[in-house]
């Protein structure tokens, strides 16, 4: 299998990219990452790219405030692909994807949401866990399809709940799994053992 050359797109820290970055360095996961865009302009993950040479640039989405549609978005897929991309990462980009980027990457967009979906999918899952009194949370690594946290799950890993949790505490957990979550998903991509039968991923081990 040739490399995954990926597109990382985020709005923050940038933390789960760092996850992907090292996992590539320690030779663990056989990718390459070839663009890093965001759509916020002093987010820190632009910083963590600069950090390991990558490429990185701010591109707004305006005149959208929650999604990536219209001239945004043909601009965000012109660049990917003009930089080889043959698969998006979205870490922590908080935005909604929409139908014309799922279609110049089929079944290679990649989400992690901090909950095990289809629980408290949206915002704020972990306090949405919290409220609720669940009593084991999570993260989930998922292909992107056109719902709000919908597509077909890869990898979950769960965290329990503790006693006197804050949704501060529980999101720090959380945050540990998602950051051995994701290279472990992309692993699989890696080495084409990602199968989709209808809504369902088989992993070939």
């Amino acid at each position: 299998m040739p490399k995954l050359r990926l597109a990382v797109l985020g709005s923050g820290s940038g933390s789960n990219m760092q996850s992907i970055v090292d996992a590539i360095e320690a030779g663990t996961l056989d990718a390459e990452i070839v663009c890093v865009l965001a759509d916020v302009a002093d987010a820190k993950i632009l910083e963590r790219a600069a950090r390991h040479n990558l490429s990185h640039q701010y591109v707004s989405c305006a005149p959208f405030k929650t999604k990536l549609d219209g001239d945004a978005q043909e601009e965000y897929i012109r660049i990917m692909k003009a930089a080889g991309a043959d698969t998006v990462v979205l870490a922590g980009f908080m935005r909604i994807v929409k139908q014309g980027l799922l279609d110049a990457f089929p079944n290679r967009v990649l989400n992690i949401h901090p909950a095990l979906l289809p629980a408290f999918p949206g915002l704020h899952s972990w306090k949405q866990a919290l409220d609720y009194g669940a009593k084991v949370a999570g993260c989930t690594v998922h292909f992107v399809d056109a719902g709000t946290d919908s597509g077909p799950i890869i990898v979950q890993k769960c965290v329990p709940v503790e006693e006197g949790d804050t949704p501060e505490s529980l999101h720090a957990r959380i945050q540990v799994q998602e950051h051995i979550a994701f290279p472990e998903a992309l692993r699989y991509l890696a080495a084409d053992a990602l199968t989709i039968k209808g809504r369902v991923v088989h992993i070939k081990r």
